[in-house]
Formats: structure tokens, C-alpha cells, sequence
């Protein structure tokens, strides 16, 4: 593994490019709830624990998060997705800078997740959700909304849930190679031979193996991931998530670099992977290597991972982050 540093005037000034840089996030939109509360005794119907209720919150989910971490950092996020004609569905409309492009479908409920949250653990998650593609009339009024408007790069938040298809990618990817839109994907494992032409993608090591159907744990595994998957899509770079062993770095053309992950407590993993995508597609957008986008993306997901539910990280936490690497 190297420790690779990026300086504090250099994080500085990328970190100032943030600001109101005009992205684009195409995905499956979600609301997290969380109900939290205490345990101290096991329910006599069954061998479970009897949660008592202080508090309930919301935040935005899956695509919705990604949007989150980019207003976080500074910037300006449009996003694109379909929400139900429900009260779910309203309340992610109310919550996100620009919903203009956030469609409603009656047909279909709000994908919504429920946590619930004792003692700074999760009991249970409940999902709301169907999962099927959508309509062929949304398709047209999304990739309508995706052509008319000015960004600087599209995100693709894929969590599975219906959005990304063939034809919405045969669509948009094409158009956005042709108008010089860099395309940063987060990808499901389902869909991975759909990504192509993009500039940037990140999967996990799960999900690498799920593809690739082989280990993907040792650096040798990795590397030859990382060959095996920039050879059956058209993209620039890829990072690999490999949880508590850090990331891996690919470049088209050059040797692949591994960095560690930056060693603190771990109280939540939910939207780590939100954090690296938005961060990673800022730090590119604003002319930084791949390189030192990874740093800038690794020490951003440090911060996240170190909070209780979906979160996110201000510039302050990852100039400071980064600043103690």
C-alpha cells in the first residue's frame, strides 16, 4: 500500500473549485428514515428486542445522497429520478436544491428505507420499494430533461431500483461522449456491462467479485480486476473499493496504485460509497489527477463512516481530514 499525501494548499484549492460546480445526478432517488430509541428488555412474543421510540428523522437516500454529499462540498446538484405520488415522494422534492428534474409516477411508492436504531446499532431495516424499469414514457421526459440543461458532469447513482436500463444508458451515454460530459458511475453489479462510454467508476470489491466471479482480495487479485474490468468497459478511470484495505487506483495505460484506508472508528458504513463518488467527481471536474481525487474521496468517506446514519462531509471535515493523513 502507499500513503499517498496531497499538500493543504493544493486540497484548498481544489476544495474552492467546488463551489456551485453544476452536476447532474441521475439515479434511483430514496428517503432514509430512522427511528431511534434504547433497549432494555426482550419482547416476551418473541426473541427480539423491544426498541422504545425517542425520535424519528429523514434524510435523502440512494441518488438523493449523492446530491446531498455534492451540496455538502459546496456544490450545486440537479438531480434526475422518479419519486411515487406520495407523501415520501414529496417530502425528497421539498428537500433537494433543484427537483426539476424529479418525476412523479403514481404507479409506483417512493422507494423508502427504515432503519431502526438502538444504542448506536441497527436492529432492522424495513424496504419499501419496487424494483421493475419504468415506463417508457418517463425514459422520454428524462433523457428529454438531460438534453436541455447545462452541467459540468453526470453522476450515475444505480441502486438497481429501476431508473438505469439499456435504453436510458443507450441514450444519455452516448449523448454525453458527444458533448464532452464527463459520466462518474456508482454502480450495481446487475447492470455493469451497461456503463460504456463513461469516464469514472467505482464499485466494490463485492461487487467486483460478483462480475468478475473470482476473489478480488490480495493486490494481485485487484490488479487483475482492475485490468479484467477496464477491458469490458470503455472507461478512463476506476477506483475499487476495498473496505478496510483502502482503494485501489487504475488509470488507462498506467500502473495501478493502492492506498490505505485512513485508520479511525468505523460507527456506519450507509452512503460511504455516496461520499466517494461525489467527492472523486468533483475533485475530477476541477482538473485534479486520479490520484489525488482518491486521497480527497478516501478521506472523505473517513469522516462519513465516523457519524451514525446516512451522512455527509463538509469542506472543514475534509480539509481537516486530509490534513491528518
Amino acid at each position: 500500500m502507499t500513503a499517498l499525501k496531497l499538500q493543504a494548499k493544493k486540497a484548498e484549492a481544489a476544495i474552492r473549485k467546488f463551489r456551485h460546480r453544476r452536476v447532474l445526478v441521475l439515479g434511483d432517488l430514496m428517503l432514509d428514515k430512522y427511528i431511534w430509541g434504547t433497549v432494555s428488555r426482550i419482547s416476551p412474543e418473541a426473541p427480539v428486542p423491544v426498541v422504545e421510540v425517542n425520535k424519528s428523522t429523514s434524510a435523502l437516500g440512494g441518488a438523493g445522497n449523492v446530491g446531498h454529499n455534492l451540496e455538502s462540498l459546496g456544490a450545486a446538484p440537479l438531480l434526475v429520478g422518479v419519486v411515487g405520488d406520495d407523501e415520501e415522494g414529496l417530502w425528497i422534492k421539498k428537500h433537494v436544491p433543484d427537483g426539476r428534474g424529479i418525476f412523479v409516477d403514481p404507479g409506483r411508492p417512493t422507494t423508502v428505507k427504515t432503519r431502526i436504531i438502538a444504542h448506536h446499532q441497527q436492529v432492522v431495516r424495513v424496504d419499501q420499494e419496487k424494483k421493475h424499469a419504468f415506463a417508457l414514457e418517463m425514459e422520454e421526459r428524462i433523457v428529454r430533461f438531460v438534453r436541455k440543461e447545462n452541467f459540468a458532469g453526470i453522476i450515475i447513482s444505480d441502486y438497481h431500483k429501476g431508473i438505469v436500463t439499456p435504453s436510458l444508458m443507450a441514450r444519455v451515454l452516448p449523448f454525453a461522449a458527444e458533448a464532452r460530459i464527463p459520466v462518474f458511475v456508482d454502480p450495481k453489479v446487475e447492470n455493469f456491462t451497461l456503463y460504456s462510454p463513461i469516464t469514472f467508476i467505482s464499485p466494490n470489491h463485492h461487487e467486483a467479485e460478483r462480475v468478475l466471479r473470482h476473489p478480488c482480495r490480495t493486490d494481485a487479485e485487484v490488479v487483475l480486476a482492475g485490468d479484467e474490468i477496464l477491458a469490458m468497459i470503455s472507461c478512463r478511470y476506476l477506483i475499487l473499493k476495498r473496505g478496510e484495505q483502502g482503494m485501489s487506483i487504475f488509470e488507462q495505460g498506467k500502473k495501478p496504485v493502492h492506498i490505505p484506508t485512513i485508520a479511525r472508528e468505523v460507527f456506519d458504513v450507509t452512503g460511504a460509497g455516496d461520499t466517494v463518488i461525489a467527492t472523486a467527481a468533483l475533485a475530477l471536474l476541477g482538473g485534479m489527477s486520479i490520484k489525488d481525487a482518491a486521497v480527497m474521496a478516501n478521506a472523505a468517506a473517513g469522516v462519513v463512516v465516523g457519524k451514525i446514519g446516512t451522512a455527509t462531509c463538509t469542506p472543514e471535515e475534509l480539509l481537516a481530514a486530509i490534513a491528518n493523513l
